[in-house]
């Protein structure tokens, strides 16, 4: 479906349109002046947002959602033949109306733009984001897509008029190699995605195929010392710039920890390359806000500052931890942390027990399952017990309501509080500063 024409789609149907990256696209569609529509089984903020910018939202997934006018329908990866969102897929094909997934349908969209595709294991929804500020503050009037809500905007969306489209490329299934990027950042790279890569090499050559579909004018940033990233690199028919060069190690930024001074780099090997000024990026940087979601303030609980962050992999615990311990080196650190997916906690089991011990607390709680059945037999009660060898803090709690009210009885202005993880615990992030 890849040669579909655009321009000529006036009516589109996402199906799980309350997704973070549908949401997006839904939002580009709309922007373009097409007849948006989408479906979800789970209503929230977001959908409440989509809904008062024009885009029609259905409250539970049905084949009459789909109508013989729609031109395209986009249906998210969660949809399979047990879920919900089936019926409207299987419709839309017996309707004989195009369909194709979020990824398909993003490349046929962002393609056509000088892009600038963000990929890598952590901190590229970040890097988009501050990357999205910098060509902001240098008056390019970029399009944006953003795996979060930017704080500024509080959008994941970014409607430019210029030729730049900055996106953010996921490396789950090999779904960015729809992607033709003008320039790649690679942030990092690191086995990650265990239930779909079986192993680092995988992973390597999946972003080799990327590095490879670079236009042969662009150029890929990256830092060229990292070993993972070696085979990626290799002997590529394009320009590689190393952004270690740009690594400022006193760069004042309102986000802690040298992770964020490192997506900054990339950041700003970006604005040199597209011959911006570096010192209004770093202007831009230094004002950037952040995003949803990623070290995100929510308030205090017994006057200890409170915070949301999506860390779920143990890289990122050790690095969100780093930058706590940066801005609040004489509090005690509590982390609550929620598993993601049964293949990465069974696949990383021994890596997360050691990266909380990095923290002074932690609090485990069960796994989310998103996509996944349990195979493994793998438990948080378990982790909890492992992680002991490195901290004789940590528990575990069987459900939010138990994990907060343990935090309500034991925090104090002394403190500070992480909820961590990719699954609902935000919620509880959200309930401990009401």
């Amino acid at each position: 479906m890849s040669n579909l024409d655009l321009n000529k789609v006036s009516r589109v149907h996402f199906i799980g349109v309350g997704g973070i990256g549908m949401s997006a696209l839904a939002r580009h569609f709309l922007s373009e002046k097409k007849l948006v529509s989408g479906s979800s089984d789970v209503l929230s903020d977001l959908t409440k947002s989509l809904s008062e910018e024009g885009v029609q939202v259905f409250a539970e997934h049905s084949e009459q959602n789909i109508t013989k006018e729609l031109d395209l329908v986009v249906y998210t990866e969660a949809v399979t033949p047990t879920s919900a969102g089936w019926a409207e897929l299987e419709m839309a094909r017996q309707s004989k109306i195009p369909t194709m997934n979020y990824f398909s349908a993003l490349g046929l969209a962002m393609n056509p733009y000088y892009e600038i595709a963000v990929a890598g294991t952590h901190g590229k929804t970040t890097t988009t984001a501050m990357l999205a500020d910098i060509f902001e503050q240098a008056e390019k009037d970029p399009t944006a897509v953003i795996g979060s809500l930017r704080a500024k905007t509080k959008s994941n969306y970014r409607a430019g008029k210029s030729k730049y489209a900055i996106v953010e490329a996921c490396e789950y299934k090999g779904d960015f190699l729809h992607l033709k990027p003008d320039v790649l950042v690679i942030t990092n790279l690191e086995h990650e995605h265990v239930d779909f890569y079986k192993d680092l090499a995988a992973v390597q050559q999946s972003f080799r195929q990327l590095a490879l579909q670079v236009d042969e004018k662009g150029l890929v940033i990256a830092d060229t010392g990292d070993e993972n990233l070696a085979p990626v690199l290799q002997d590529l028919h394009v320009p590689v710039v190393n952004y270690m060069d740009f690594f400022d190690p006193a760069l004042n930024l309102k986000q802690p920890g040298v992770h964020n001074r490192l997506n900054a780099a990339a950041a700003l090997a970006v604005a040199k390359n597209e011959k911006l000024d570096i010192d209004e990026a770093k202007l831009a940087l230094q004002n950037f806000a952040g995003t949803w979601r990623r070290f995100e303030y929510k308030g205090e609980l017994n006057e200890a500052p409170v915070y949301d962050d999506y860390a779920h992999h143990p890289t990122e615990i050790v690095a969100s931890i780093s930058g706590v311990r940066e801005l609040y080196p004489d509090k005690r650190l509590t982390i609550v942390f929620q598993p993601h997916t049964y293949t990465r906690t069974a696949e990383l089991f021994d890596d997360f027990a050691r990266a909380v011990g990095h923290a002074d607390e932690v609090i485990f709680l069960p796994i989310y399952s998103a996509r996944e059945v349990n195979e493994t037999g793998v438990s948080s009660r378990e982790l909890s017990v492992k992680a002991i060898e490195f901290n004789k803090n940590s528990s575990f709690a069987e459900s939010f309501e138990e994990a907060e009210k343990t935090l309500r009885a034991n925090i104090d202005q002394n403190d500070v509080v992480v909820v961590m993880g990719a699954g609902d615990v935000t919620k509880l992030a959200g309930d401990l500063v009401k």
